[in-house]
Formats: C-alpha cells, structure tokens, sequence
C-alpha cells in the first residue's frame, strides 16, 4: 500500500466529486441516520466524526484523486503492475484522506493494536499528517457504519488515540 497510494494520489479537480462537498453531504445526515437506526453507538462517537468532518474538509492540503474505498480487498495482484486497485469511488480530497479505509478494513486484522498501527506506519512511510488521517478515518467509519458494531469499534479506538 505505502508503495502504491503515491502512484494513485495524482493532482486532481473536476471533474471528480470535492471529499469537502462529499463530507458535507455525510455530515448533513449522520445524525437523523443515527436516530432512525435506534442510536446504535454513543453519542461522543457521533459528535466526534461530525467535528472530524467539518473541521478537516474547511483546511485540507492539495487536492489528489482518491480511492475512497481502498481496502485490502479492492487491491489485486497483476502482470501489468505489482498491484492494481479495484472498484474506486473517486473524490478530490487531500491524501490524509486516502488511507481512511486501509485504516478501518478488517482484511488485515481487526483489533485495536490492528488498526493502530496501520494508521501509525502509513502515515509515517508515507509522511502524512497523523492527526489529519486520524480524524479522517473516523469521520468515514462512522458515514459509513451506521449500523456497524465493528464500525463504532474502530471508531471508538480511532477516538481514543487522539494525540
């Protein structure tokens, strides 16, 4: 992954859909999804992703296309190039966005120190604010987990390393 996110994060605008615009749309219905699923996390978990998404989308770094869904199950092995990314979901977002789903998938283990350390050595390797990816990955859990028992996991874990 270190070595194939550089290769995907080119400059990138129109036509690909803004990650501020995409968080804005995630923030404008998190709260009424969360109380139609019957508030299935605390509510410290939800406030936080929503503070993750205003926050970052307002002062975010140079705009590169984005995967969005970049897992360890969207990466296939290949004869053209060692490893080709399948099944994107483009934004134009800054790349500490990039790694939010690498970050969360159960692919490669599913555990605190798991994920942890997968946020830690792919925002070190690839020299991206930690604090930024951090924010990011929980703010995508939780638009995307709703419902999710293993999705508030890793969400209350991204919480807690907060630095």
């Amino acid at each position: 992954m270190v070595g194939l996110l550089p290769r995907l994060w080119k400059p990138a605008g129109a036509p690909f859909r803004p990650l501020a615009e995409e968080a804005a749309w995630w923030a404008g219905s998190l709260r009424e999804k969360w109380e139609e699923v019957g508030r299935p996390f605390e509510r410290r978990l939800l406030d936080a992703a929503l503070d993750a998404l205003r926050t970052l989308s307002a002062s975010q770094g140079e705009p590169v296309l984005l995967h969005q869904d970049l897992h360890a199950g969207n990466v296939l092995a290949a004869e053209r190039e060692p490893w080709l990314a399948i099944d994107p979901k483009p934004l134009a977002g800054e790349r500490e966005f990039g790694i939010a789903a690498l970050v969360r998938g159960r692919e490669l283990g599913h555990s605190r120190r798991a994920v942890l350390r997968r946020l830690d050595r792919l925002t070190a390797e690839l020299g991206l604010d930690r604090e930024r990816a951090r924010g990011w990955a929980l703010g995508q859990t939780i638009a995307w987990g709703i419902g999710h028992e293993s999705h508030a996991e890793v969400a209350r874990w991204l919480l807690q390393a907060r630095r």
